[in-house]
C-alpha cells in the first residue's frame, strides 16, 4: 500500500505535532513533504496530500476536508509569531503588504479592521521580506519564523492573537490537520485521531522539546530560552472547546467582512477513523 502523504509546514511551531512522523514507527507509513501554510492547503485541494496541517482559512473553501480532533496550533495570549508590523502609528495605516505565505493570518487581519480598527485598507501580496514589504507600504504582516526573528526596537508592532483575544475572550486558532475524505475511501492508515494526538503528546514531553529547541535554536540563530518559552506559553497544540468557540466567531465574522467565504459545518475524524462527528 502507497504511504499516506502528509503536507507540513515547515515552523518552529509545528515541530512538537510531527515528533513521532520523523523519529518514531508510525515514519515508515507516512510520506512527509514540508511547505508553507498557503501551499499545505493547496495541495489538500489538488490531492497531491492526503491531510495537512491547514491553516484554519482553508477549511472555508476546501470541500471534503474532516478535521482531527484535538490536535491545533492555537493561541490563548500572544503568539508572537504572527505580527503586524508599522512604520506609523496603526490609525494613519492605509496600506500592508501581505505576506503570501499566510491564509488564516491575512483573514485575521481584515477582520481585526473591518470590525474594530476601521477603516479601509490598501492590501499586496508579498514575499515575506520586510524591508521590501515596508519599502512601499506602511505595515507589512509577517508570519512564522521570520516574525519571531523581528528586531522589535525598529518597529510598532501589533500581535495579531493577543488582540483577537483581547477583543472576543477567545483563543484564536491559526492551523489544524485535516484529512481528505476521499482518501479515507482509498487507504486505511490506521486510526489517525490517535497516531497524531500521539505524536503530538510526544513532542511535548521535556526531553523531546528540549531536543527541538536545541535543533531550532541553531537553525533560526535565536536563543534557546526564548524558543522554549514560545513553545511551552505562546503555542496552544489542542483543539479544546473554546478554541472551537473561537474558531467558529472567526469564521463568522470572516464571512461578514468578505474575508472568507461561508464555513461549512465542522466534521471530525473519529478515533475509529471511519466515523465522522459534526459541530454547529
Amino acid at each position: 500500500m502507497k504511504p499516506f502523504r502528509i503536507s507540513a509546514i515547515s515552523y518552529l511551531n509545528t515541530a512538537p505535532l510531527l515528533w513521532d512522523f520523523e523519529h518514531g514507527d508510525p515514519s515508515s507509513d507516512f510520506e512527509i513533504s514540508y511547505t508553507i501554510p498557503s501551499l499545505c492547503a493547496a495541495s489538500l485541494q489538488d490531492g497531491s496530500a492526503d491531510i495537512g496541517i491547514i491553516p484554519a482559512a482553508a477549511y472555508a473553501s476546501i470541500p471534503d476536508l474532516l478535521i482531527l480532533p484535538d490536535v491545533s496550533i492555537a493561541a490563548r495570549q500572544a503568539v508572537r509569531s504572527i505580527l503586524l508590523v508599522s512604520k506609523v502609528p496603526r490609525e494613519r495605516i492605509r496600506t500592508v503588504a501581505l505576506d503570501r505565505s499566510s491564509l488564516t493570518s491575512v483573514a485575521l487581519l481584515k477582520v481585526l479592521f473591518a470590525r474594530w480598527w476601521g477603516g479601509e485598507r490598501i492590501y499586496r501580496t508579498m514575499p515575506p521580506d520586510l524591508e521590501s514589504m515596508l519599502a512601499s507600504h506602511d505595515a507589512a504582516l509577517l508570519i512564522g519564523d521570520p516574525a519571531l526573528q523581528l528586531e522589535h526596537s525598529r518597529f510598532l508592532s501589533f500581535d495579531l492573537a493577543e488582540e483577537w483575544i483581547r477583543l472576543t475572550q477567545l483563543p484564536f486558532v491559526f492551523a489544524f490537520w485535516a484529512v481528505r475524505g476521499r482518501s479515507l475511501e482509498e487507504k486505511r492508515p490506521g486510526d489517525l485521531a490517535s497516531l497524531f494526538q500521539q505524536s503530538r503528546d510526544h513532542g511535548l514531553l521535556p526531553g523531546n522539546l528540549r531536543q527541538i529547541v536545541r535543533d531550532w535554536a541553531a537553525r533560526l540563530a535565536l536563543p534557546g530560552d526564548r524558543i522554549e518559552s514560545y513553545l511551552r506559553e505562546n503555542i496552544h497544540y489542542f483543539l479544546d472547546p473554546a478554541c472551537l468557540a473561537g474558531m467558529e466567531l472567526f469564521y463568522r465574522y470572516a464571512s461578514e467582512c468578505g474575508a472568507l467565504p461561508p464555513a461549512p459545518e465542522l466534521r471530525f475524524l473519529e478515533p475509529s477513523n471511519l466515523t465522522i462527528g459534526s459541530r454547529r
